[in-house]
């Protein structure tokens, strides 16, 4: 018998219509335990290098992570992976709400899609009993709206669906998949799911899933509730309310415009507060919030309500979580009405919040730049609102100038040429940041920047303080009771992190101890995503409930594996150089890896230099940042190893060319 897991995958080839249960390797289990880790194993062995986002060999992975659908608080992530049309590297997109643990009651961890339909259909998973659905008559709905068309066409009201709106169809390259109370948004998953032909997956599961110790695995979770009540009950002192307490920022909970125009200094952030903010306008935006939000909401088996249920006048319903509240106001350069507004539209067309706006704020400065003109935009609006809305519409359905812009500010800057490249100044990889201009350069955050396989920041921090706090007495109250901590040794580093002016050099913390941090970070969001745990109570908050010290015992009362902290850190570590082999196969460099130009007002290009190499000798990568032969096959990963030496990636230990690479290369 399987603990924690079901042992089965869905397999599905689109192209053929057919439908395979496949039973799972329990090694891989042991391996790299589950979801992200799976995941990335999966898409090394069966996606070669050369297949493109596009195409019918790309595979589009729906996961469940380990611990989804047991009775772990807040695990209920839903791990979506494939090869991204922005990027052309690894996306892997998470979402919360309910699907992951209805697949696992259905019977199945993975559902893994292949191939294309010739026409537009649903996946019907009802417990043993799959189907291919036609869904022509779902074209052009939007997501949201699909999702219900089908719960009462199945007459299934409690199935959960992940749906595309048009923009999926469409394949634009920043196209999310909406699943009512969550969303995988980043790196244009939803485009992929569009490409293969499938406008949602429905699935009712009522089976059970077993644990190898249920009364130990209990008594766990009874203690991240408790601590979760304490965590409540003490926000932390010295950091915005926003991020006080634990879930992910509560931004549909608490209003906080000081966070949101400090550390989003972005688009209007600074004129609201400079030039305009007064106690009115902020009394309006209070009410204006107030006003829309219907009720605080959920995921599955979390008592954490950092989503609101959106129901503005006039409009269909629909959910907001995190930072996505402001991020259209903040390029249109408007108020949190308009926001609210077009954020329901852009959800119905199913677009990623992020990428979206700063692709419209981006046309706009092209325009009014003269880059782009009324030639390229026949019909431009002159109201700075009607802009907006007129350029989402033409970006889903990928008309006129809306054809460019659909594939994000890299490929679009790329396309149109005279200078536009200048104005693509947010992306990392071919890929929108969450948007902030801050000050003085932060060594941890670079790193987290350059080299995080994810390309979202907000995947990538957590559980180290952003900024010092300004007085040693505060830092000292922080640390007393932080045994989230690895190792002691970052209570220190803490503690000898004074806050510095504008001009100072931030030699503070140095590389090797900003190496140090970003690893415990990296680590910490590498066990989420392979367990499907939420972020909001693990990786990214600040004392959250789970740590490296808690999470080994709920893996091996779950699962039955025996497990420590060096196992799991070895599993993290050995999930994190696998996602970045199948990156660097794909012909990611060190070139590649450097954050935005003008993300930071001050930047130091020698300490930049030093923090990436450095970073880089402590994760045991070559200078180009390459896994070494030595660390991949430490980790078990020394498939990966022969295959690079086969390509001439890697070379001997004497620093000649393989003897498998030397050959190919005389064969061509």
């Amino acid at each position: 018998m399987r603990y924690a897991e079901t042992g089965y995958n869905l397999e599905i080839d689109l192209t053929r219509g057919n439908i395979e249960k496949v039973a799972t390797d329990p090694r891989d289990t042991e391996l790299y335990l589950g979801g992200l880790g799976t995941n990335a194993k999966i898409l090394w062995d069966r996606v070669p290098p050369e297949v493109e986002p596009f195409s019918p060999d790309n595979l589009l992975i729906f996961s469940t992570g380990l611990l989804c659908g047991t009775p772990a608080t807040g695990a209920n992530r839903t791990v979506i992976s494939t090869i991204s049309p922005q990027t052309l590297l690894m996306a892997f997109s998470m979402m919360g709400g309910f699907f992951a643990p209805e697949l696992k009651y259905a019977g199945y961890d993975k559902i893994i899609l292949r191939g294309k339909s010739p026409n537009l259909v649903y996946l019907w998973i009802n417990n043993d009993k799959v189907e291919i659905r036609d869904a022509r008559h779902l074209q052009g709905k939007g997501a949201l709206e699909t999702a219900a068309l089908i719960r009462e066409e199945l007459k299934e009201p409690k199935a959960q669906v992940a749906a595309i709106g048009l923009a999926g169809e469409n394949r634009v390259y920043y196209a999310s998949i909406e699943q009512g109370r969550s969303s995988a948004s980043r790196l244009g998953v939803g485009a992929v799911m569009g490409d293969k032909g499938l406008k949602a997956i429905a699935v009712r599961g009522t089976k059970d899933i077993y644990i190898a110790r249920p009364d130990e695995f209990m008594e766990l979770c009874n203690e991240v509730l408790e601590y979760i009540q304490i965590r409540a009950d003490n926000p932390i002192r010295g950091v915005p309310p926003i991020i006080a307490g634990i879930g992910s920022p509560q931004e549909m909970a608490i209003y906080d415009e000081e966070w949101h125009t400090t550390n989003f200094a972005w688009g209007n952030a600074r004129y609201r507060r400079k030039d305009f903010w007064t106690e009115e306008v902020e009394k309006k935006w209070r009410e204006t919030q107030e006003s829309v939000i219907t009720r605080q909401i959920s995921c599955y088996n979390c008592p954490m309500k950092c989503g609101a249920i959106i129901n503005y006048p006039g409009l269909p319903t629909y959910m907001m979580k995190c930072y996505s509240k402001l991020t259209y106001a903040m390029a249109s350069m408007t108020d949190l009405d308009f926001d609210f507004r077009i954020a329901q539209r852009a959800t119905e067309y199913g677009v990623d919040a992020f990428s979206t706006p700063q692709t419209m704020a981006f046309a706009v400065e092209l325009y009014e730049a003269g880059i782009l003109t009324d030639e390229d935009m026949p019909g431009f609006p002159s109201d700075n609102e009607e802009r907006f809305y007129w350029l989402l519409d033409k970006i889903v359905r990928r008309e006129g100038i809306g054809d460019v812009l659909a594939n994000g500010t890299y490929w679009a800057a790329q396309h149109i040429g005279k200078g536009a490249e200048a104005y693509a100044h947010n992306t990392i990889k071919k890929h929108e940041q969450l948007p902030l201009k801050l000050g003085m350069l932060n060594p941890v955050y670079f790193l987290m920047y350059s080299t995080g396989e994810k390309i979202n920041i907000t995947q990538i921090e957590g559980q180290f303080p952003q900024a010092p706090f300004p007085k040693r007495e505060q830092r000292e109250e922080f640390v007393k009771d932080w045994i989230q901590v690895p190792d002691e040794k970052f209570k220190q580093y803490f503690l000898d992190w004074e806050p510095r002016g504008e001009n100072s050099n931030p030699y503070y913390p140095t590389p090797e101890i900003a190496s140090e941090i970003v690893d415990w970070q990296e680590r910490m969001h590498y066990i989420d995503d392979t367990l499907g745990m939420c972020a909001g109570l693990s990786s990214f908050p600040l004392k959250p409930p789970y740590h490296i010290h808690n999470y080994p015992k709920f893996v091996s009362s779950g699962t039955g594996i025996d497990m420590d902290e060096a196992g799991l850190t070895e599993v993290a570590r050995r999930n994190r150089n696998l996602v970045r082999a199948v990156n660097i196969r794909r012909g990611m460099r060190k070139q590649d890896e450097k954050p935005p130009q003008d993300h930071w007002k001050k930047r130091f290009p020698d300490l930049e230099a030093k923090l990436l190499e450095t970073y880089y000798e402590f994760k045991g990568w070559n200078r180009e940042g390459i896994p070494t032969k030595e660390t991949l096959e430490k980790l078990g990963l020394g498939y990966v190893s022969e295959d690079f030496l086969k390509r001439g990636i890697l070379t001997d230990n004497e620093g000649t060319p393989s003897k498998e690479a030397s050959a190919e290369k005389e064969k061509k």
